[in-house]
């Protein structure tokens, strides 16, 4: 019997927890992909690892992180892969799409872009955002729609991933986009896309918990803030979002179900701002607020 390839571990946890699930898993290293279960409020994880995952660490690990999210501790399978090249496999998966004025695409695309759309080249990778969810997707058309009736001069990406939504404000304006993240990989990543697309020059990556950072304090206010991250920390960032907001700026929220608008937006409006617009792909929401 010839070695395995490889080897993956697949869970489903609930949507609502999946930062948590995402810290437990990152300490056994490998690539993580972030997919799409069949329960309404869970996603799929598959981590893909070069060496097998010791079944008792990784159950020790979800279990953890259950106890920290108030869930029960998931069912999770380990499998070896067959012979293959995963990096070209993944990548073929992820078909390119376009959303709004942006055609986001992978580097196996080899084909020019559609004529008058803006490309962004993103591969799937360690860092959450590939522009293939609905929830990205949503941002990149209220990002263009917002375009259409203005320009913004000092963008911030709270929760920048993989940076595709920085980038994205960086090649419709001007404009130097700060990209805002806790995590080290997804800086690294925004980085490398940034540089890849041709905007490092104008965009600024910040490590930061929250809006808890010097490098957020001295850039601030923001004209433009946008946050695809996950509906809980959306509703307990509304206070420093709006003290972050300049007048008059706009915030695009994104990363809910559209049955969580009401608990996002509430403690917004609460704040001051007001509902401009809403996109619902799916079972997913985008909300675009104004002050």
């Amino acid at each position: 019997m010839s070695a395995a390839a490889g080897w993956t571990l697949a869970v489903a946890v609930p949507l609502a927890a999946l930062r948590i699930f995402e810290a437990a898993l990152d300490t056994l290293g490998g690539a993580l992909v972030i997919g799409v279960a069949d329960a309404k409020e869970t996603v799929a994880l598959t981590l893909y690892l070069v060496r097998r995952p010791d079944r008792a660490e990784a159950a020790g690990l979800l279990a953890a992180a259950a106890a920290a999210a108030g869930v029960a501790a998931p069912a999770f399978e380990i499998a070896a892969l067959p012979e293959l090249d995963w990096v070209a496999e993944s990548q073929k998966a992820l078909p390119p799409i376009r959303a709004g004025r942006f055609y986001v695409y992978g580097s196996h695309v080899t084909g020019p872009p559609p004529a008058a759309s803006i490309p962004i080249l993103i591969d799937a990778n360690a860092a959450f955002g590939t522009g293939r969810h609905e929830t990205t997707q949503g941002c990149l058309i209220a990002l263009s729609r917002l375009a259409k009736r203005r320009g913004f001069r000092r963008p911030l990406d709270m929760g920048c991933g993989s940076g595709v939504l920085a980038i994205a404000m960086a090649k419709l304006w001007p404009a130097a986009v700060v990209a805002a993240d806790n995590d080290a990989t997804a800086l690294r990543v925004a980085r490398r896309n940034a540089r890849i697309n041709g905007v490092a020059s104008r965009l600024r990556c910040a490590a930061s918990d929250g809006y808890r950072s010097a490098a957020l304090a001295r850039r601030a206010p923001f004209d433009l803030i946008v946050a695809n991250i996950l509906a809980e920390p959306l509703a307990a960032m509304a206070n420093d979002l709006a003290r972050h907001l300049a007048p008059g700026g706009a915030a695009v929220l994104s990363g809910l179900l559209a049955d969580q608008e009401r608990a996002v937006f509430a403690p917004h409006r609460d704040r001051g701002l007001r509902l401009e617009a809403r996109i619902v792909l799916g079972d997913w929401a985008t909300l675009v607020l104004g002050r």
